[in-house]
């Protein structure tokens, strides 16, 4: 039986477990105590001073995320004393933080100006100071302004706790106080991997994304452009929510109505090239285990976790699968087979992906991705830069009518839809694998075991005899231990997948505000449901791939498909 307390808040009698902190018993009482360096999926850092409560029998206040609840307690959250304590701790950070709110990519979707107006401060009793600080912006993908940095230590936490990459540090103290890279060195001289994660923790806009819109909008409005556009998989369970929708809404059709209705001369859909993905890193996978390779393959399509590997564990990159992610397939098919079938230049080709992630920006700008001869990916936009783009030009997502995705490369099936949640890269392979191998049709192509947010997963998948033992790990710091375990030569695994953002790309840093794990499920489901309702849901029955091998590429790891569709990478150092 768990114990449990009973405590009063603002008058009302509330049970909560033993070890709840006041916050939650508020949370259970429908008392909604403001916060801001309180996070619900990190531990508790009790820096901000926001949620001070009065507790009875206590000589100051208390900050109720980290105060117990205790049987007897009496609690009032909603004095005269309380509400100028916050509005003064408010004040005191908006006294050095950038006025510049019009132009914030966070405006209205900040936590600092939602409980400033929350608290109804119109005016602040402290003097100005500017700070000073340049902003960070010398990569492909981030954009760090310190001088919107509130200290909440949020980004640490994500930084160090989650990812394990240890950029982010809280540097100085007292008023000096700040988050600063390792050494306050640029994000592009350190190790960080462009996941992004530390823009979902930030609470304000220290740190966004870096915005390509206008570039989009430049080729856009240029006539002699093509200008293409590709969908990742796990878009169409977040671009609605970012324009209103409930969160795990799917949104597929409504996008690509609104892809058209911005200009795009072709709507494609990543999940091709995520089917496409399959067939040569599964192909890989049987080469390695009937021919001898390097086991366990790990799969690569995801860049926040290739830079990681180059960065951290760089004698293990041999595991890595040798195929490029399907954004940079799909790149690569855009400006060599698409035009070839169409009558097209490439060099008028312009090509655009819509991505959940900020690492991918900063994949397409890799030096060895131009294996077309030309730049395989030209842009990539966020999940919240579409989002701003559809407000911008006035569309009504709501209202719009669904429509479909533009062909050849527009195909796709469910194990390609799949790739937007962790272990759907390998539910998606072992479809494929087991039918190639055993010659046999799947019983059943729902491989839960491989499913779910747990840090890592694993299963055993019978391949006509030979017992393949698989592992999925999602979040750079469950990814350590496994790769930890390889490092030290005990890994049982024959394959694993690994993907950078916690829950997969539906978590990736691109997405909409707020993202947590709460959300996370939610898009999950949702990506699921898209899988179940596709009328094909295997990789290797999706038509348009294998007209691509029988009219382009030839077969699975041939030679065209080494020049265009896999890579190469490059050993790193830690700093």
């Amino acid at each position: 039986m768990i114990a449990v307390v009973t405590l009063t808040i603002d008058g009302r009698k509330v049970e909560v477990p033993a070890g709840s902190t006041v916050l939650e018993a508020a949370k259970v009482a429908g008392i909604d105590i403001p916060t801001l360096c309180h996070h619900p999926d990190q531990d508790v850092k009790a820096v901000c001073r926001v949620c001070v409560v009065e507790v009875e029998g206590s000589r100051t206040f208390q900050a109720a995320c980290a105060f117990p609840a205790a049987n007897g307690m009496v609690v009032r959250t909603n004095t005269r004393a309380l509400r100028e304590a916050r509005k003064v701790v408010l004040e005191l950070i908006l006294a050095d933080h950038p006025e510049d709110c019009l132009k914030c990519p966070r405006n209205l979707r900040c936590e600092l100006q939602t409980l400033a107006d929350r608290m109804g401060i119109r005016k602040v009793r402290f003097p100005r100071i500017d700070r000073g600080f340049q902003k960070d912006e010398d990569n492909p993908s981030i954009v760090r302004d310190p001088n919107k940095c509130i200290g909440c230590r949020r980004c640490v936490y994500t930084c160090q706790e989650v990812q394990g990459t240890g950029v982010l540090f809280p540097v100085a103290r007292g008023h000096d106080a700040i988050v600063s890279p390792t050494f306050e060195e640029g994000l592009d001289e350190l190790s960080c991997v462009y996941c992004g994660q530390c823009i979902h923790a930030c609470p304000v806009g220290a740190i966004t994304e870096k915005d390509d819109t206008a570039l989009v909008w430049e080729a856009l409005a240029d006539p002699t452009k093509h200008v293409v556009v590709q969908t990742a998989p796990a878009t169409r369970v977040a671009l609605g929510e970012e324009l209103g929708m409930a969160a795990g809404s799917i949104a597929t059709g409504k996008m690509v109505a609104a892809l058209r209705r911005l200009g795009f001369d072709k709507v494609f859909d990543t999940d091709f090239t995520a089917d496409l993905t399959i067939m040569e890193e599964g192909s890989e996978l049987i080469e390695r285990l009937t021919k001898g390779g390097k086991l366990p393959m790990i799969t690569s399509c995801s860049p926040g976790w290739i830079k990681y590997i180059e960065h951290f564990y760089p004698d293990l990159l041999p595991h890595l699968s040798t195929c490029k992610s399907p954004q940079q397939m799909f790149g690569a098919l855009v400006k060599t087979y698409y035009p070839e079938k169409q009558g097209l230049n490439p060099k008028d080709i312009y090509s655009v992906s819509i991505m959940p992630c900020t690492a991918k920006k900063y994949e397409a700008s890799r030096p060895e991705m131009n294996s077309s001869g030309y730049r395989d990916v030209d842009v990539v936009l966020t999940v919240r830069e579409l989002g701003r783009m559809i407000r911008e030009a006035g569309i009504d997502f709501s209202g719009l009518a669904e429509e479909e995705y533009d062909l050849p490369l527009g195909i796709s099936t469910g194990a390609g839809a799949i790739f937007g949640a962790t272990g759907g890269v390998m539910e998606a392979a072992l479809r494929t694998a087991y039918e190639i191998v055993t010659k046999k049709t799947l019983p059943s192509l729902d491989f839960t075991a491989v499913r779910g947010l747990e840090g890592i997963k694993e299963a055993e998948v019978d391949l006509d005899g030979t017992k393949v033992k698989v592992a999925v790990a999602h979040g750079l710091g469950n990814a350590k231990k496994l790769l930890d375990q390889l490092a030290a030569g005990k890994s049982p695994y024959h394959f694993i997948e690994i993907m950078c953002c916690p829950g997969g790309c539906i978590g990736g840093g691109g997405q909409p505000i707020p993202t947590t794990n709460e959300v996370r499920a939610k898009r999950v489901k949702a990506i699921y449901e898209v899988d179940k309702n596709m009328p094909l849901r295997k990789s290797h029955e999706n038509p348009a791939v294998a007209e691509l091998y029988k009219e382009f590429l030839g077969h699975p790891l041939g030679h065209k498909s080494h020049e265009l569709l896999h890579t190469h990478y490059t050993r790193r150092s830690r700093y």
